[in-house]
């Protein structure tokens, strides 16, 4: 997988996540209503959005064109 695939995988991870917490604060947990009966799914997901975040704290100055 290219650097920018993950760059742009782990984006996405992060963004949905940030969605989902912002609304969450509203009483809508989208991800638990879409993986609700899924909760070894729910786990997954949370697992990969946490390596997302090291993933884009470990390499952002290398990604990002304003920190470079």
């Amino acid at each position: 997988m290219s650097n920018k695939t993950l760059h742009m995988v782990a984006f996405i991870l992060l963004v949905v996540a940030g969605l989902n917490w912002g609304l969450s604060v509203l009483g809508w947990d989208v991800v638990s209503m879409v993986l609700g009966s899924w909760p070894m799914a729910y786990k997954v997901l949370g697992l990969l959005v946490g390596l997302a975040a090291v993933y884009e704290v470990a390499t952002h100055k290398g990604n990002c064109k304003v920190c470079a």
